[in-house]
């Protein structure tokens, strides 16, 4: 202790005695008291600037003396602010953080995310927290000053116990303050420090060095827990040690219930869903709505009445100025149409000059994940007249990263880093925001007109890439077109339609069905109103959009157009033009996904009568009617004569396309198909395996026909007893297609059918039973009570149930599939007499054992008639 302070001590320790004991005798001279008290003064205050001339004259090597003065007086207010409404969302982040302040060490945890996501309120929150379990929260709020910051931290010390003694030492530049600090937060445990919002992380100091080496204010070595808020993202700021609770965008029922909390009589939970699903389950932006609707006097007072208003009214609502959210940080930070402007300005203060016109550039596509490979140098260049390189733009995007307003879907679940060279995407917001202030008609229209140009030039080089390269940018591309082809509609039709028909030829080729039908429908409603329902670039738009239909498993949709468009190109074309034995194809390919395989079948023998006659029989499209003729035959139980008609088929695919070509491969497969309804189960599988190995190679692991492949791998290995392999691989099948074609369409459907077969196959009746049963619900729904994919649901249930010792309901059920598969499909056909052998299963379960075998016998025979005695359903 100096000697000022001691002898301060010492009057103090005579005043408390004074005050504490009964009176000495020289006490009651009043002249000597006061005699005595104004010599202490004196003496007190000389000692205090003998002291400060001693600091002064400090030698010039130690440390500069440090301003303490306000670690005692304070000035502002250390503690947390006040949540006003229960966090919701946030309870794996908030656990995480109670871990560690819980823990027996401490650490240092960073809080980020771009502006809105509600990071000062996460920390409040596990702050509150924290104090409720008895630690001490000292709260600092970052305001750009690392001097200022010292002060804070030497004060939160302080309070934590720092003796005076050291920060004594500090301030006379004995020892390093910022050292003091830290050995002592050190040695103290059971607190929580917040420094808020340190979006500027390089100037916090003390000097240059960036907070990742841990020599300045900010360290993660307490016995208790530093916990900071910052928009910076990259662990290259925040060092290995750091715990980063990277924010990402409220779930969308956490998000809705954000807005019941804030108002709660402005709808239903739905309604109040759907809101935040528009608002991008953003906090802020969730806060602000909010808070418009609990104000009684607001023109809109429901979640519904909100979100239509968006529409039209969001620069009002939502992208509304501020006149003060320049000039205060505070404010901006609370108003969702300056929040990123923050991050923006530190970006362009950082020599990052092409930051924000980037994000503006990006503002102008759509919603939805944008190719890497599309912001090019010249691009930028293009649109904004700016100069850039390959460097200046991988900075600016890399930048906008950092501060989380650009989104690399890629790297979900992983640490965030570096944009990698994929996905780029903007949060939902953030476009928007950004979009609302580009209002002046330039640069928009000059950005706009680049932005075409350069969207023409991707999709050319994408559709003549070899193979599959060019598949995942024309999947990204996609979503972007159909602006394309609005705004270029008036200034030539011909050539914004055929930039889209080339992409969608090439996702097509891709299996990426929903994305081109997206592409189809756009070319279509502009041809449609350009050209006329007539017109034959209509019609074949119109063809292509059911061909898209069909792949997407909407058959009555797709069958439907076929035939409205096949009726107009007879009409127009006549009925031997290409385009109408292309039509009549289609419609017949429709007519096989309804499951109608005799119309199907008849359909496709005129079709392949007339593309002999006029296409030649060695024309692909001759071919491919061909194969889905015999596709149809065995649809109609012919498989002798679809295998033999495969044969030929494959043969002259192999010769006329390559033996790599998809039509050869689906021919190969469907040979396969054949063999396996003639009971050839393992030359089937040795033909499947061969043909899943080439599209895994040739089209992906992904693709549709790849999932086909490894489908009907699986049932076939199921029909040769190996039941755990094909259990496995169904299994594997079904998640995929669930993954890549979705939970409702028809071959999903049919994977989780098979899968429940295998399981019935090991024995496993009541979990095969159960999926059959959703599989029967399923299929009625989408397919339809009568298809023969729903028959055949409903016979393998009831064979399900019939393993499980419930032969009466299986009885009963199989009664009716024979009645509907005779009805159907006719009384000889191969899945009608498997259905009749099944119910003769369930009546000798029952112990009607006389009227089983009849009926055994009956189906012996029909088999005979019809199979031949040596097919495996016969023998069996």
């Amino acid at each position: 202790m100096s000697g000022g302070s001691a002898f301060i001590a010492f009057l103090v320790g005579i005043v408390t005695n004074y005050v504490t004991a009964e009176l000495p005798e020289w006490a009651e001279n009043t002249v000597l008291v006061w005699s005595v008290f104004a010599g202490l003064a004196v003496v007190s205050l000389g000692l205090f600037f003998w002291e400060r001339r001693l600091a002064a004259g400090a030698p010039d090597g130690g440390r500069p003396p440090v301003p303490l003065g306000r670690i005692a007086a304070g000035g502002h207010s250390m503690n947390p602010p006040t949540v006003s409404a229960r966090v919701r969302g946030r309870e794996a982040e908030l656990e995480r953080i109670g871990a560690l302040v819980r823990g027996p060490g401490g650490g240092m945890a960073v809080v980020c995310g771009a502006g809105g996501l509600g990071k000062t309120t996460l920390a409040a929150e596990a702050a509150a927290q924290a104090r409720a379990d008895g630690r001490v929260v000292v709260w600092i709020r970052w305001r750009d000053d690392p001097e200022r910051l010292g002060q804070d931290l030497a004060q939160a010390a302080h309070i934590l116990g720092l003796p005076e003694a050291r920060l004594e030492e500090a301030r006379t530049g004995r020892v390093s303050l910022v050292d003091a600090v830290w050995e002592h937060l050190a040695t103290v445990t059971g607190w929580l420090i917040v420094v808020d919002n340190v979006d500027t992380p390089t100037r916090v100091g003390p000097g240059s060095g960036p907070p990742a080496a841990y020599r300045g204010w900010l360290r993660p070595h307490g016995g208790g827990v530093l916990l900071v808020t910052s928009r910076d993202t990259t662990r290259q700021t925040w060092g290995p040690d750091a715990d980063l609770l990277h924010l990402q965008p409220l779930a969308h029922e956490a998000a809705g219930t954000v807005l019941l909390d804030a108002a709660p009589l402005a709808g239903t939970e739905a309604e109040a869903e759907a809101l935040a699903v528009r608002l991008g389950g953003l906090p802020l932006a969730l806060n602000a709505a909010g808070a418009y609707l609990s104000v009684p006097t607001s023109r809109h007072r429901t979640f519904a009445a909100y979100q239509h208003a968006l529409e039209t009214e969001f620069a009002d609502l939502l992208g509304a100025e501020h006149p003060t959210a320049a000039t205060d940080p505070a404010v901006a930070r609370r108003v969702v149409r300056h929040t990123w402007d923050l991050s923006l300005d530190q970006l362009h203060s950082d020599g990052y000059a092409l930051a924000r016109p980037v994000l503006q550039l990006l503002a102008l596509l759509e919603p939805a994940p944008v190719p890497r490979t599309l912001i090019t140098p010249e691009l930028v260049a293009d649109a904004t007249g700016l100069p850039t390189s390959a460097a200046t733009v991988d900075a600016a995007l890399a930048g906008l990263h950092q501060y989380g307003l650009l989104h690399t879907p890629e790297t979900d679940g992983s640490e965030p880093g570096s944009v990698a060279m994929g996905r780029l995407q903007l949060h939902p917001l953030v476009r928007e925001v950004t979009s609302h202030t580009l209002t002046s008609t330039e640069p928009a229209n000059t950005w706009l007109t680049a932005l075409d140009d350069h969207l023409t030039r991707a999709i050319n080089t994408v559709v003549g890439m070899p193979g599959r390269t060019g598949w995942p940018t024309a999947r990204l591309l996609a979503p972007h077109l159909p602006a394309h082809l609005d705004r270029n509609t008036q200034r030539g039709l011909t050539t914004a339609a055929g930039t889209l028909d080339r992409l969608a030829d090439a996702l097509n080729n891709a299996g990426a069905a929903s994305e081109e039908l997206l592409l189809r429908r756009q070319v279509l409603d502009a041809e449609t109103r350009v050209l006329g329902p007539d017109h034959p670039d209509t019609l074949s738009s119109r063809n292509h959009l059911a061909s898209a239909l069909s792949e997407l498993g909407e058959y009555q949709q797709s069958a439907d157009l076929h035939q409205q468009v096949l009726a107009d190109r007879e009409r127009i074309l006549g009925p031997d033009h290409p385009h109408t034995l292309t039509s009549r194809h289609n419609h017949a390919n429709a007519l096989i996904g309804l499951g109608e395989h005799r119309q199907a079948a008849n359909l496709y023998l005129r079709v392949v009568a007339d593309s002999e006659r006029v296409l030649g029989p060695d024309h692909p499209h001759t071919l491919t009617s061909r194969s889905n003729l015999a596709l149809a035959l065995s649809g109609l139980g012919e498989h002798r004569q679809a295998a033999n008609l495969y044969l030929r088929v494959v043969a002259d695919s192999e010769r006329i396309l390559g033996p790599d070509h998809p039509h050869t491969l689906t021919s190969r497969s469907n040979l396969a198909l054949a063999l396996s309804g003639l009971g050839e189960h393992r030359q089937a599988v040795d033909l499947h395996q061969q043909v899943l190995a080439e599209r895994e190679r040739i089209l992906g692991p992904d693709h549709p026909d790849t999932l086909t492949s490894r489908n009907n791998l699986a049932g076939t290995l199921n029909s040769l007893g190996e039941h755990r392999q094909a259990v496995d691989l169904h299994q594997r099948v079904v998640a995929d297609a669930e993954r890549i074609l979705g939970p409702d369409h028809p071959h999903t459907l049919t994977s989780r059918n098979n899968h429940a077969n295998a399981l019935n196959g090991l024995g496993e009746h009541r979990q095969a039973a159960d999926l059959h049963q959703r599989v029967l619900a399923d299929s009625e729904r989408i397919l339809g009570p009568d298809h023969p994919d729903t028959l055949t649901s409903r016979n393998n249930l009831a064979n399900a149930l019939n393993g499980l010792g419930e032969h009466q309901e299986a009885a009963n059920l199989l009664r009716q599939v024979i009645a509907d598969r005779e009805r159907v499909l006719g009384p000889d056909h191969p899945d009608t007499l498997t259905s009749r052998n099944n119910h003769a299963n369930a009546l000798n379960g029952l112990g009607e054992h006389q009227q089983a075998a009849d009926l055994h016998q009956r189906v012996l025979t029909d088999r005979q008639r019809i199979l031949g005695p040596n097919h495996p359903h016969t023998l069996t």
